[in-house]
């Protein structure tokens, strides 16, 4: 049996936070349920011990119950030293057969590969690690005259990651001597394996890069913005044949990206309905406007599984050169407009457990001169969605926006004429990926779309 060990004992002092750093959010949910996310989806896991803070052990069952995590069978009291969290879970273990994989709480983006290797290893080895050559040059440091000592090469160096795994005889063996030791030290439990019994070879699975572990107060900026390229990457293996009989309101629908998103839902036997000012006279300014075309669509259907927000005014031009009424259409669309879809879609979406998708751009991230106000409002479309998503979480209701490159649409040809061709995505490419998000189990993140030069 293949026993994942989620290790979160952790208070995370590092960053001085009042709750461990495993309880962060990023992407939508805590750094916790991405973790073991990963683990109860995995088809070679078979249970799953979360080591936990004594005082987190409430708050750890409600996730486990929340998310249906039926893989988790135990929850344990973690130490106040790592090692301490092992012995919980070793001890905890009953059948010397299985095999323990045990994994910091704190790397969320583990991916599939990593455990599968590691799975895999565990049939020949007794113990596994995970690693990644080193890139920078590491210094042997004389502590008390703050000099060089030596500088190893650093083709023999590796950045050690996690899981570590092992055959559950092996890692109860190396325990068992290694507290009879009165100078036992320990840094991990692969360093135990490797001190303690010697003779037993671990063997190093290719770790990743983006397997990085939440230490560090920048690291939580890092890993929003890894989660943001993985849902890019996952996207591609969602089918959208799934969106069979699915209903999809789409505000924006008339051209450009909500019109190809109409298009090929259609082709995968999606249940399409497009409002626009142009075609069903629907102003998203408006709310009881919005509100009638939902409550429109639901009399045909019954019910509402995805509300997607395309609509957007962009002005290129300098903002003095803006007028009140153009500087008023374009907060009211971009701005408001988004929060009435939103509200207005809520008991819709919470009925069917549904999605909510709206659109930033690429501006958002820095604000752009002769758009300003188009930039500044697509931030505020990224702040709001991530906020919506954490409020409405326990309702099911999962709510996220697309953030594409630059692509080809009316709106974009109008404002910047023609551009050469291969410099800007496709509409009908970024409208893919956005019904690959509606299918996903994202909620709270912002999925990028870039252009493959």
């Amino acid at each position: 049996m293949n026993i994942a060990v989620i290790l979160a004992g952790g208070v995370g002092s590092r960053l001085g936070l009042e709750k461990p750093k495993q309880f962060l959010k990023v992407a939508g949910k805590t750094v916790l349920e991405h973790t073991v996310d990963v683990f109860q989806k995995h088809k070679d896991i078979d249970e799953i011990f979360i080591v936990m803070h004594p005082e987190y052990i409430a708050e750890t069952q409600y996730f486990v119950n929340k998310n249906h995590w039926t893989k988790v069978k135990k929850i344990l009291n973690g130490g106040n030293e790592r090692y301490k969290s092992s012995l919980a879970a070793i001890n905890a273990c009953q059948n010397e057969n299985d095999k323990l994989i045990f994994h910091d709480a704190v790397r969320p983006l583990v991916s599939i590969q990593i455990i599968d290797d590691v799975i895999k290893a565990l049939d020949k080895y007794d113990a596994v690690d995970v690693a990644l050559p080193a890139t920078d040059t590491i210094i042997v440091l004389n502590k008390e005259k703050n000099c060089i000592d030596n500088i190893p090469n650093r083709n023999y160096l590796n950045r050690g990651q996690t899981p570590q795994a092992f055959k559950m005889g092996t890692i109860k063996k190396a325990y068992e001597i290694a507290l009879k030791d009165p100078n036992f030290q320990t840094t991990d439990d692969c360093g135990i394996v490797k001190k303690y019994l010697p003779d037993v070879p671990v063997y190093v699975v290719k770790g990743e890069e983006r397997n990085i572990k939440l230490t560090y107060p920048e690291d939580i900026y890092l890993l929003d913005k890894l989660f943001q390229l993985k849902s890019a990457v996952v996207n591609n293996e969602i089918k959208l044949n799934t969106l069979q009989d699915k209903v999809m309101v789409v505000f924006g629908g008339n051209s450009g990206i909500g019109q190809d998103m109409c298009k090929i839902a259609l082709q995968y036997g999606a249940k399409v309905f497009a409002f626009s000012r142009s075609t069903t006279s629907t102003d998203i300014m408006d709310r009881q406007s919005v509100e009638k075309a939902l409550k429109n669509v639901v009399k045909q259907t019954g019910h509402i599984d995805y509300v997607v927000n395309t609509a957007a005014v962009l002005n290129k031009e300098p903002i003095l050169h803006l007028d009140e009424k153009t500087i008023n259409q374009i907060i009211d669309i971009n701005y408001r407009g988004m929060i009435n879809v939103t509200l207005s879609a809520y008991e819709y979406v919470k009925a069917s457990k549904g999605q909510i998708l709206q659109f930033t751009s690429s501006s958002y991230t820095r604000g752009r001169a002769f758009y300003a106000l188009y930039s500044s409002t697509k931030a505020a479309v990224v702040n709001f969605v991530q906020a919506v998503a954490e409020e409405w979480e326990a309702d099911g209701i999962r709510v996220n926006c697309i953030n594409p490159q630059r692509t080809k649409t009316p709106m974009r040809t109008a404002n910047f004429g023609e551009e050469p061709e291969g410099t800007l995505l496709k509409s009908e490419d970024v409208a893919t990926v956005a019904l690959r998000t509606l299918l996903s189990d994202f909620t709270g993140e912002v999925v990028d779309i870039k252009v493959k030069l």
